[in-house]
């Protein structure tokens, strides 16, 4: 009896250590397997007082925007412009690099922008390892922030809607007007369509740009036929728009755009050559005919294609949002309607960021 007692407190101790060590396994797998949260680390905090969760009931207009540290000043004239010309509460949920942080809080709470309410929130490129393909034609449109569009549901936002801005925009109307809009059921967001206003015909027409999917898509091949896209289609910008994030996690666009990002990593059915870079095709495939448009006076656009080609200055005055998508920035030179923008330029106090003007020009 004894030698079977003690057989038995053996085996005990063993089942106990498997026990343990399965129960350990188990933990590590969990800590070590990649989380979509993890894609994503939360450094901001509210400009006034400690950080909080922010939802609808808050009634805050939720606004996103990207800060490279290369274009802070860019983001930063958003900010101001958006700011400045509205009552509505606004909470800006500025994205960028682990590099670019500390310069974004500085020139937030060092200027006149000290008092919005604001959170940093830091990208991980890593999310677009083999996603995105070097492109030397130009290396801007490649730059990790311009995807942060494609991953809307992953940031820290406990909002339904939401309205994403590109850094190259001055925003002229209320922005409570732009989030107030209706989405059509069924649809994750809403668009300017390239075939709007007749005076964006005119510009388009002046630098010779695309206005359909034939400019953005390649349609030799294969995938792209496969798509049943008609080439004169009318494309989009996606710089501006406003998300329904409920619709979008519930159509799994994010997906959906990685799965075209990684179509065209293996079989380069587009490129940054073509008008919108790299960022705007998955987004033209993934909402084609799904998007509701957006008051075409809330997106005025290509004011970047060209040096030489411009707007009236009657028809600027009366649009709610100006965009400088192209080549030629306003904080550049050349570069066309510069004072539209640089009227809500604030100087960046680390003297990182500056101008270009003809008088410092060498």
């Amino acid at each position: 009896m004894a030698l079977l007692r003690k057989i038995n407190r053996v085996l005990l101790v063993l089942l106990v250590l498997m026990v343990c060590l399965l129960l350990h396994s188990t933990l590590l797998r969990a800590s070590i397997r990649p989380k979509v949260s993890d894609r994503w680390k939360n450094l901001g905090s509210a400009a006034q007082g400690p950080q909080a969760k922010l939802s609808e009931a808050d009634n805050v207009i939720p606004v996103i925007i990207c800060a490279s540290e290369e274009r802070m000043g860019a983001t930063m004239a958003t900010i101001n412009s958006i700011y400045s010309n509205t009552d509505a509460s606004v909470f800006f949920y500025i994205v960028t690099l682990r590099d670019a942080i500390k310069m974004a809080r500085r020139y937030i709470e060092k200027t006149k922008l000290k008092s919005i309410k604001y959170k940093l929130l830091e990208f991980n490129p890593m999310v677009l390892r083999g996603k995105v393909k070097p492109d030397s034609s130009r290396p801007d449109l490649l730059h990790p922030l311009n995807f942060v569009r494609f991953y809307i549901p992953l940031l820290d936002i406990t909002h339904n809607r939401v309205i994403y801005l590109d850094d190259d925009v001055i925003v002229q109307g209320d922005i409570k007007d732009l989030f107030s809009m209706k989405l059509k059921p069924g649809h994750a967001a809403a668009f300017a369509t390239d075939c709007d206003l007749p005076s964006t015909h005119e510009m388009v027409r002046s630098i010779g740009m695309q206005t359909t999917y034939m400019g953005f898509l390649d349609y030799r091949k294969q995938e792209v036929k496969d798509l049943g896209i008609n080439p004169s289609d009318c494309s989009f910008n996606p710089g501006v728009f406003v998300a329904d994030v409920k619709e979008w996690k519930k159509q799994k666009i994010t997906k959906e755009l990685e799965k075209w990002m990684q179509e065209n990593f293996e079989n380069n059915i587009y490129s940054s050559a073509m008008a919108g870079g790299v960022a705007t095709p998955p987004m033209l495939i993934v909402f084609h005919d799904k998007h509701t448009t957006l008051d075409p006076l809330w997106h005025v656009r290509h004011l970047g294609w060209s040096p030489d080609a411009r707007y009236s200055d009657s028809f600027l005055q009366g649009a709610h949002l100006l965009h400088w998508n192209g080549p030629f920035k306003p904080w550049n030179y050349p570069a066309v309607h510069i004072d539209l923008w640089e009227k809500w330029f604030i100087p960046d106090p680390s003297r990182k960021f500056s101008l270009v003007r003809p008088e410092n020009l060498i």
